[in-house]
């Protein structure tokens, strides 16, 4: 039997490893995932729905097949999803009220991904409601607390996987990213989080375009190469909707490739004139000095574009797609939109885009589409951009609050904490929070790596070669 010290010493390709060797079995690893989850989730709100028993048996059933079935190198890992993707036969909250009872006729596209190589799902994950905030605290499934300090936030939306990955109950989990909720949770639980370019991967079934195609699907992990080793297994098949040029070689292999001499551009002023945290700047000049000591040849830039006019572009895209994806589940109900339980911040988004007109929704994807465009032809010029991923370092529980009676102290304080993530969404770039610094108080603080479109592979050999020269501390003790 696995101990907890051995379980925790492992990432999913040591765990794959032991599996392929025989140190270990299936159910040995689920249960030790289960052990680390009852031990810690109390004091986290991480994991909001348990399939603990029936996951045990999945574990079994693999163990008893001889020989083995090993569909890709990560079968038969123990596996959590976001609650904001499907899995059939189980319930789905998506963080919200309003759902509660719903239960999944099928799995999204990228549950069934992670089904197909072998994973092995034991339970969901927390999040904000419909994933539209930065921390994860809603009403519906409750707080979650960072395990590095309790008393400040996971980030959002994908704070429930943050936290898990976190405190060693997997060492990587399922997250989503529409406007930074891979970067954001990553960035505030010391974690690596890879936003994956447009149309690499896809969420929901049918199509590659949630939200516009601005929300994509992958993990948060404590190790890179984990990461990239997720990313071959959900990453689209030819054709699809926005086919990447194919590399000949999976992403986990071209960890072996040393970055070529790249040209970084730093950027330390907030795009919409936000105050940035001193400890926020001083983990991106760090960064630049490490990517120096690298080799890479780095200066400051002024960013290209105009980021209020397309961020306000693609809030009116995405308040379209709230009310759309709430819209079935309130005539469900036989609810209106005044009476359905939802938050402050969720019902006015839903509103707002009840009152977006097809015009309106033109003109913002033209705009988008045109920074996305001029992206593309900075980055002939700046391979890789560095950010800070938030304007300061990880909130306390409840300074955002979503549900406030004060929706304008709300968005103030939602625009002061963000700002610099949520354009790569628009524009379709890769972009990743490394876990490079420290604050004052012992809070992760990430930085923010962005590449041209495509480009995800460049950026998994930048951050590991990030991660040999500056490595982090994986998991936070709870104790």
């Amino acid at each position: 039997m696995l101990t907890p010290a051995e379980y925790l010493s492992m990432d999913a390709i040591a765990q794959s490893e032991s599996l392929l060797k025989k140190e270990c079995n299936s159910e040995e690893l689920m249960t030790a995932a289960i052990i680390q989850a009852q031990s810690v989730n109390p004091k986290l709100n991480a994991i909001n729905l348990e399939f603990y028993d029936s996951a045990i048996e999945q574990a079994k059933s693999i163990d008893a097949k001889t020989p083995p079935s090993t569909p890709s190198k990560l079968a038969g890992i123990p596996f959590l999803i976001k609650d904001l993707s499907t899995v059939k036969d189980l319930p789905t909250t998506f963080g919200s009220e309003l759902f509660k009872g719903y239960i999944a006729p099928s799995n999204s596209n990228i549950v069934q991904k992670y089904v197909d190589a072998g994973l092995l799902i034991f339970g969901k994950t927390n999040t904000p409601e419909r994933g539209l905030t930065l921390t994860t605290e809603p009403v519906a499934n409750g707080i979650t607390r960072n395990p590095w300090n309790t008393d400040y936030s996971t980030g959002g939306s994908s704070g429930g996987a943050a936290a898990a990955v976190a405190a060693g109950i997997i060492p990587a989990a399922h997250a989503t990213d529409g406007g930074g909720s891979i970067r954001i949770p990553a960035a505030c639980c010391g974690l690596f989080g890879l936003k994956p370019s447009k149309g690499l991967t896809a969420i929901e079934n049918r199509t590659a375009d949630s939200w516009s195609g601005m929300s994509v699907g992958h993990v948060v992990s404590q190790t890179v190469r984990d990461s990239a080793a997720y990313l071959d297994v959900i990453k689209l098949d030819s054709p699809n909707l926005y086919p990447l040029p194919d590399s000949g070689i999976s992403f986990f292999d071209s960890l072996t490739t040393t970055p070529n001499k790249l040209k970084i551009g730093i950027q330390l002023d907030h795009p919409t004139e936000q105050i940035i945290d001193e400890e926020c700047l001083i983990a991106v000049r760090t960064a630049a000095g490490l990517c120096e000591a690298l080799g890479h040849d780095v200066e400051e830039i002024r960013h290209p574009i105009n980021y209020q006019s397309v961020i306000t572009a693609m809030s009116r895209m995405i308040n379209l797609h709230v009310y759309q994806t709430i819209s079935d589940r309130i005539l469900e109900l036989g609810l209106d939109l005044e009476s359905a339980p939802l938050e402050a911040s969720t019902k006015i988004m839903a509103t707002l885009g009840r009152e977006t007109t097809a015009d309106d929704y033109l003109a913002a994807r033209d705009l988008v589409q045109d920074a996305a465009r001029t992206m593309a032809a900075f980055h002939q010029q700046i391979d890789v951009i560095i950010s800070p991923v938030l304007s300061k370092i990880p909130a306390k529980i409840g300074w955002l609050n979503m549900n406030s009676e004060d929706m304008r102290e709300y968005s103030k304080r939602f625009k002061s904490y963000s700002g610099f993530t949520s354009l790569y969404n628009g524009t379709g770039q890769p972009s990743m929070s490394v876990p490079l610094h420290r604050s004052g108080d012992d809070l992760p603080v990430g930085v923010m790596f962005t590449a041209a479109w495509g480009h995800d592979a460049q950026l998994l050999q930048l951050a590991l070669s990030l991660e040999e020269s500056a490595p982090w501390p994986r998991f936070a003790d709870l104790a």
